[in-house]
């Protein structure tokens, strides 16, 4: 393919105002009212001094010893594996990035995959793929799925996404027409490209290996609008990826649709 710490003379100032709710301030002020002069305000002044040096140990002793309110809470993005383009390995990007695992496939399963579908390479029109460069079709995908317990649903365009048990599905791959690129520059040609869909941490992501990194989606309700748009594009495919029970149950259709 971060809490900043309490500012430092708010938290001293915290540390006053606890010794003025202790009585420290009113105890020193009664006491200077009680001394008289000469030989007795001398001592009373030495005695301030040493009430003085007394409650400034205490204030400091006070502020550094009490306990630091926690840091605000901050949410860790979630991890996210994301895999970049390379060669024309689009679907073994979309596959991967669907099941947020980098080892789930290789290039060499998906050739192996592809060779075993299609024994006779000379007469396919995917030259590329017989070189294990990729443009792998949906074939290989839908054999790769099984060899992990999981199928590739086919959605009916005609049919409205709304009617989709989001929370049965383990992912979305969409083929989807894609601009030609040469290095950095566009070219005015397309192919079709595939690319995944997947739930983090409570949202939805575009994990498209073109992008530069994952790009949200948000919530159920955007993801329908997100699919919906894809689908009213020209030669946009979705398939669904659920586990081998599901399909079996067909619990990705919504039980009220």
């Amino acid at each position: 393919m971060g809490s900043a710490p309490y500012p430092a003379g708010e938290w001293k100032g915290k540390g006053r105002g606890g010794l003025q709710e202790l009585g420290c301030m009113p105890w020193k002020v009664s006491k200077q009212k009680g001394l008289g002069a000469g030989a007795e305000g001398m001592a009373g002044a030495e005695e301030k001094r040493a009430i003085d040096h007394r409650d400034g140990q205490q204030e400091v002793s006070s502020s550094s010893s009490s306990p630091q309110a926690p840091p605000p809470s901050s949410q860790t993005p979630p991890s996210i594996y994301h895999e970049k383009q390379r060669r024309e390995l689009c679907a073994l990007h979309a596959l991967n990035n669907v099941f947020q695992d980098g080892t789930a496939f290789t290039r060499d399963t998906l050739q192996e995959i592809y060779q075993r579908l299609s024994p006779s390479t000379l007469m396919t029109p995917h030259k590329k793929s017989m070189l294990g460069n990729g443009n792998y079709d949906v074939n290989v995908i839908m054999a790769a799925l099984q060899t992990r317990g999981f199928e590739a649903v086919w959605w009916d365009k005609r049919r409205d996404v709304g009617s989709i048990e989001l929370s049965n599905v383990t992912g979305f791959i969409l083929n989807v027409p894609s601009n030609l690129r040469w290095g950095p520059f566009r070219l005015p040609l397309k192919r079709q490209h595939w690319i995944g869909v997947r739930e983090v941490a409570g949202t939805y992501y575009n994990l498209d290996s073109k992008l530069r990194g994952p790009q949200s989606i948000g919530c159920p309700e955007e993801l329908r609008k997100f699919l919906r748009q894809q689908l009213r594009g020209k030669n946009c495919e979705l398939l669904l990826v659920v586990s081998d029970e599901v399909e079996a149950q067909q619990t990705w259709r919504r039980r009220d649709s």
